[in-house]
């Protein structure tokens, strides 16, 4: 299947009740772990990356692997920018044929935020590409981006309204209290908010900070609203425990394609949970 924008993914899930899983990518080896589970299960799947893995792979290959693994399989496949502020950057990954967008213009005021959100939703219009963005701010750390306890700022409902009708987005990037990175303890998600915030807005809402979130929060999230679920702290921390575990079995070993294996596996048990988690698996049929 060809890639697609992750609007029409959303807007599939927001109708039938269940969350997209939005899996970080960084190289050939880690789409090819999430690109095979979501084949064994039928899932839809949107692949993100972030302004450091387009650094690291660079945008070019990664457009083109993200073109290979489209034609390998039938899944409805995204890819999309995660955590981008350069929209410089956004504006390259758009014109080679990306998507799928998230400008995170959520550390500036509210009227900067609608600024830049508003320029990058005029342009990707033009190539009929999605565009999400980030209205409040999540604590922790997602890549180059460091958001303290104090500086953390849970979504305004009301607000939230005002900024759809302004942008024109198409997802929404929400923070009802969870955060980047691992938890130290469990969280306390407002439900309430992201029950009032659905009833006022209908574009599909955004969970960030899934990682290491219970199941239970993530259900009930899905439940009052969240059609897509972003994960990848926990996706890096398998994959490298995998190879780890190798090396401590195998300390000679030197060949790529036997420990990198290990890490692959691990990952995959955490991208086919979080699959199953969201109810995407057998979804592909909605697609036909």
């Amino acid at each position: 299947m060809f890639i697609i924008s992750d609007k029409n993914l959303l807007l599939n899930a927001q109708r039938n009740n269940y969350a997209v899983p939005a899996f970080n990518i960084h190289n050939l080896e880690t789409t090819k772990v999430v690109i095979e589970a979501a084949s064994e299960l039928n899932s839809p799947v949107i692949l993100a990356a972030t302004p450091g893995t387009i650094r690291f792979s660079g945008i070019e290959y990664l457009i083109n692997i993200m073109n290979t693994a489209a034609a390998s399989t039938d899944i409805p496949i995204a890819f999309h920018l995660d955590h981008h502020e350069d929209i410089n950057d956004i504006k390259k990954a758009i014109k080679l044929g990306c998507k799928s967008v998230m400008i995170d213009a959520s550390a500036l005021s509210y009227e900067e935020n609608i600024a830049k959100v508003k320029e990058v939703v005029n342009f990707a219009n033009r190539y009929d590409v999605s565009v999400e963005a980030e209205l409040g701010k999540l604590v922790g750390q997602e890549d180059d981006i460091t958001v303290s306890e104090r500086d953390s700022q849970l979504t305004n409902p009301d607000l939230a309204v005002d900024f759809v009708k302004r942008t024109n987005i198409d997802s929404l990037a929400i923070a009802i209290g969870t955060a980047h990175g691992l938890y130290k303890k469990e969280p306390k998600l407002d439900y309430n908010r992201l029950k009032n915030i659905n009833k006022l807005i209908k574009v599909p809402l955004v969970l960030h900070g899934a990682s290491g979130l219970p199941d239970e929060s993530v259900q009930k999230s899905i439940k009052l609203g969240i059609t897509k679920v972003n994960i990848a702290t926990e996706l890096k921390i398998a994959f490298s425990d995998g190879v780890k575990e190798y090396f401590q079995n195998n300390p000679e070993a030197n060949d790529p394609r036997k420990y990198l294996t290990p890490g692959k596996d691990k990952m995959k048990e955490v991208v086919r949970h979080k699959i199953m988690l969201c109810g995407s698996n057998d979804k592909k049929s909605l697609f036909n």
